[in-house]
């Protein structure tokens, strides 16, 4: 099931996106909360409950996309996490996970421009498989990491490579977080959808030219041990989106360098998860 959190006019919704559109969540059963974090826990009865539409069901016309989880409480990033993005940049194996995070006003949407900074003029990409939480935790076993997933979405975690490297001591965390440096969608697809998140095609294409191309067979840590060691330090929620690193073919490691510039497409593509889209501007 493909769950998309949309506006229809100054009204914002939860829906099911199928083959002929999209239907809202309120119409099939007003009951349902319409906030996306109260739904995540509950979400294996519903995509049980209406894996087939009710005859009567009726698209949402003019609906807008917004990103699948609007208002996450954490976004929680890895660092090099693909083996072969490691051989690339020469660096060596981490022993524990590379974690760093972004601030929600990152989040931007399906089709949302990504904003280029006057500050910067190194903006890079970087496609990413983004793990959604849907059962928090604390001290999460391993072995049932994947019990507390609801599900995955296609991410794009845009770095600002001068303020991550050069500024004084590194700044990831401002370089990670800029408005509109966190695209994420179209759709949350559903873990009954997704049968082995650890061999997922991830390829990135500008203006249509493929740059990343990998698979998430390569991760360095997998997404139970992600879960596993988050979850000693912070109380995992529903809704926290998990960044998982990205392939190699990034710009920065290209000769010449490749970075983003007003008039691009960016576009990630996950298998199984659908194409991410987003046109990049010059921000202000």
């Amino acid at each position: 099931m493909k769950i998309v959190s949309f506006s229809t006019g100054n009204r914002h919704r939860i829906g099911l996106m199928h083959e002929d559109g999209i239907y809202a969540f309120d119409d099939l059963d007003p009951t349902l909360p319409n906030d996306i974090n109260q739904l995540l826990p509950i979400l294996p009865d519903i995509v049980a409950r209406f894996k087939t539409l009710p005859p009567d069901a009726v698209p949402v016309k003019d609906a807008i996309l917004r990103p699948p989880v609007p208002a996450p409480e954490k976004i929680i990033c890895i660092g090099l996490n693909y083996a072969d993005h490691a051989a690339e940049s020469n660096s060596e194996i981490p022993p524990e996970p590379v974690v760093f995070n972004k601030f929600p006003t990152a989040l931007r949407a399906h089709g949302e421009n990504i904003e280029l900074p006057p500050h910067s003029d190194s903006v890079d990409y970087e496609a990413e498989l983004v793990v959604v939480i849907g059962r928090g935790g604390k001290n999460i076993p391993e072995a049932s990491a994947l019990e507390h997933v609801a599900g995955y979405t296609c991410g794009h975690d845009v770095s600002a490579r001068d303020w991550q490297k050069y500024k004084p001591q590194g700044q990831w965390l401002c370089g990670k977080s800029f408005d509109s440096f966190a695209p994420i969608g179209p759709a949350l697809v559903t873990v009954d959808e997704v049968p082995d998140p650890h061999n997922l095609s991830v390829k990135m294409r500008l203006n249509g030219e493929e740059m990343q191309n990998s698979n998430t067979r390569q991760f360095i840590f997998n997404i139970n041990e992600l879960i596993a060691y988050l979850s000693k330090v912070c109380t995992l929620k529903p809704g926290d989106l998990l960044f998982t690193g990205t392939p190699p073919g990034v710009g920065a490691a290209r000769n010449p360098p490749v970075f983003l510039q007003p008039g691009d497409v960016a576009e990630i593509e996950i298998e199984g998860l659908g194409v991410l889209r987003n046109p990049v501007i010059a921000g202000r």
